[in-house]
């Protein structure tokens, strides 16, 4: 069951990449029109980066200790609702309609505990994502600063990801909202 969300989970991932790989052809194209006005126009790809960073691996760990216990918890849910499953097909003829209920209310309690922890962990909103954002967040959040950090040092205007085909750096004299603002309230 962890391997299927696991494999949605990719699916997802692997659609928004390809998403975000249309949009950074894009923004690589119009970085060629800014250059060409003496703009400054850098890459990086933050996916070598993660991966290559020191702490990434640590990070990697924890997140992936945290896994193994929730995976043992779903297995072990699991092996109880089996065995229950198990009882009730070998011992139905013998069990009276009491005790063949009380084990049928059995089955069907652990069976919706168990599909309310794997909702709980591997869901939509579940733990798992939100163990990965606690783990990336501050590794992303470092690249973010180093980035920017050496993109002013050396007078970068902007600088693009290759890996998610987003700008990450920005000089804010280049920024058009407020006049995009100000023009569509007039």
């Amino acid at each position: 069951m962890a391997q299927q969300m696991r494999a949605k989970i990719l699916k997802i991932v692997f659609y928004i990449f390809q998403m975000l790989k249309n949009l950074f052809i894009f923004l690589f194209l119009a970085s060629f029109a800014m250059a060409a006005d003496g703009m400054r126009v850098a890459h990086v790809d933050s996916k070598i980066i993660f991966e290559g960073y020191k702490g990434t691996r640590k990070a990697q760990e924890e997140y992936d200790r945290q896994v193994a216990k929730w995976e043992q918890q779903a297995n072990l849910l699991q092996r109880e609702l089996g065995f229950v499953k198990e009882r009730l097909e070998k011992q139905s003829l013998m069990l009276s309609d009491e005790q063949r209920r009380e084990l049928e209310a059995e089955f069907a309690r652990r069976d919706t505990e168990l599909k309310n922890f794997i909702e709980k962990i591997y869901g939509r909103t579940g733990e798992l994502l939100k163990e990965n954002e606690k783990v990336s967040a501050p590794i992303i959040a470092l690249i973010r600063k180093a980035v920017t950090e050496i993109a002013l040092s050396e007078g970068y205007d902007y600088v693009l990801d290759r890996a998610t085909g987003s700008v990450i750096f920005w000089k804010n004299e280049n920024d058009l909202t407020q006049k995009v603002l100000d023009y569509l309230n007039r």
